[in-house]
């Protein structure tokens, strides 16, 4: 066989093998890396670097082994800059060598150097055991990385496979992190090592599944039925936030609001201050039409948090939710608030905070797990901040949860209050229980005069008027004309200066 048809059978056997490793992705329903990566970009705009870099000499190699089972490059998405690797699970499983962990320590140093966003596609088996401690000084610098990068250039994480052990830990030190529901896993120690240490049988989908870290320990952000649509999510997160922290805010000039539902505001808080409703009418209403885009939807429902546009610029939005738990805050909750403000903070995002919240929750299992510790990442994170800072009191503000969401006391450039709000140390029931305790104790009619006296202190000390009078918030304002004033609040705003004495960094209570 001559050469010319030696080099034919070759380039045959390979692309039969590529289309073999192909199939066996889709069989899956998975797609490849270099799949996942037209979908991320603008057509036609990815360059790709390092295309023909070989594995260490300790692995055996193969004519699809090029590359060391991952794809690294710069892309555009929406025109704009963002750097990308996706690892490809058709070559050694997608396990991280040597040579595989340097290509994408490179393009994270390329991001943070021109300042653009870098997206992680990943879909590994780990760290590649032939390779041994050399793999794990890649992964070393990978993290080193991600840290060097934390709030300079966002950082987003898409779980499209597996992510077990060391590996998992890049990605949570991301900004974001988004998963599938059938198809992606994390945990530090699999369900075989459960078993053999806890004798416990558990399925990786049970142990690590994307609805388990959406829903119960909060480590994704997002999580969606496939591969498509979750790494679409990319492109529309990053349509909402700058490529650095130097780079202005993205603006849409395509305004629209809902002008007719202003009015219905005015009566969308129940006289009964115990009746719930929800938040997050209140938020598409107040804001530009169809830009809510929530951050951990599913995890600490007591609060909401996310993106949204005002008058076509970016905020991001905090909110207590009345509909879940009251809208108390919890450990989750306080702690899902914290990392978000953080964020947005970073990022120059202004932030509004809408605040119906009767306090912080009681109980022993609140104050063992660290309501106090928790709280205090919140309180912190505010305070921390010094983005355009604006707060809408809707309802109940009771207490310290009052001081920790945003309050003038502790930086907040504007407090408003609806009619509706009720601004005190605590609630009007248990107030006068304190407060006139030997008066109804020796009552006749205690039922008559426990209202009575309710009655007075929602009038006399619970009035935002009287938090008004005493500087506590800078108006009570009518609810139907809560975006206007809004609007020309972060207009005021846009150019807010801030310097803080020199410091290495604060210790945050984590």
């Amino acid at each position: 066989m001559n050469k010319r048809k030696v080099f034919e059978q070759r380039l045959k056997d390979l692309k039969e093998k590529e289309e073999l490793a192909v199939q066996k992705q889709h069989l899956k329903l998975k797609l490849t890396a270099r799949e996942r990566l037209n979908i991320l970009f603008d057509e036609g705009s990815f360059f790709e670097l390092n295309t023909f870099i070989e594995p260490a000499k300790a692995i055996k190699k193969t004519q699809n082994s090029f590359g060391d089972g991952v794809v690294v490059g710069r892309g555009l998405i929406q025109g704009r800059s963002v750097f990308a690797y996706a690892q490809d699970f058709t070559v050694m499983g997608g396990s991280l060598g040597y040579a595989h962990g340097m290509k994408i320590a490179k393009v994270q140093e390329m991001a943070l150097k021109f300042g653009a966003p870098c997206v992680g596609l990943i879909d590994s088996g780990g760290a590649r055991i032939q390779e041994g401690i050399n793999s794990l000084s890649a992964y070393a610098r990978i993290f080193k990385n991600n840290v060097r990068s934390s709030g300079i250039i966002p950082q987003i994480s898409v779980i499209l496979g597996p992510a077990a052990g060391g590996a998992v830990y890049s990605p949570a030190i991301t900004d974001f992190i988004i998963m599938t529901n059938d198809t992606s896993y994390m945990f530090v120690t699999g369900p075989d090592v459960v078993k053999e240490v806890l004798n416990q049988d558990i399925t990786m989908d049970d142990l690590g599944g994307g609805n388990v870290h959406a829903e119960k320990s909060g480590v994704a952000h997002f999580v969606f039925e496939d591969e498509e649509h979750a790494i679409l999510q990319v492109r529309k997160l990053l349509s909402y936030i700058p490529l650095n922290n130097f780079d202005p805010l993205p603006i849409s000039y395509d305004v629209e609001f809902n002008q007719e539902r202003q009015d219905y505001l005015n009566n969308i808080v129940p006289d009964d201050p115990n009746r719930p409703y929800d938040m997050k009418e209140i938020i598409n209403i107040l804001i530009d039409s169809n830009t809510f885009l929530e951050v951990h939807e599913k995890y600490a429902q007591n609060i909401i948090v996310g993106f949204g546009r005002l008058d076509g610029k970016t905020i991001g939005i905090v909110a207590n939710q009345p509909k879940v738990m009251a809208g108390t805050l919890d450990n989750n909750a306080s702690i899902k608030g914290a990392r978000f403000v953080r964020f947005c903070d970073s990022f120059n995002i202004p932030l509004l905070v809408l605040e119906d919240v009767p306090g912080f929750m009681p109980g022993e299992e609140q104050e063992h797990t660290g309501i106090i510790r928790n709280g205090a990442k919140l309180l912190y994170a505010f305070c921390e901040s010094t983005v355009p800072r604006i707060t809408i009191i809707t309802r109940k503000a009771y207490g310290g949860a009052f001081v920790v969401m945003n309050s003038l006391g502790i930086g907040g450039d504007f407090n408003f209050a609806w009619p509706t709000a009720e601004i005190a140390v605590m609630g009007p029931a248990g107030a006068i229980k304190i407060v006139n305790r030997a008066e109804l104790a020796a009552a006749e009619d205690k039922a008559a005069l426990e209202k009575e006296l309710i009655e007075k202190y929602k009038d006399e000390i619970a009035n935002p008027f009287k938090a008004e009078e005493l500087g506590m918030i800078d108006d009570v304002i009518k609810p139907s004309e809560t975006r206007q004033v809004l609007i020309t609040a972060f207009d005021i705003l846009s150019n807010k200066q801030y310097s803080q004495p020199e410091r290495k960094h604060g210790n945050i209570p984590l």
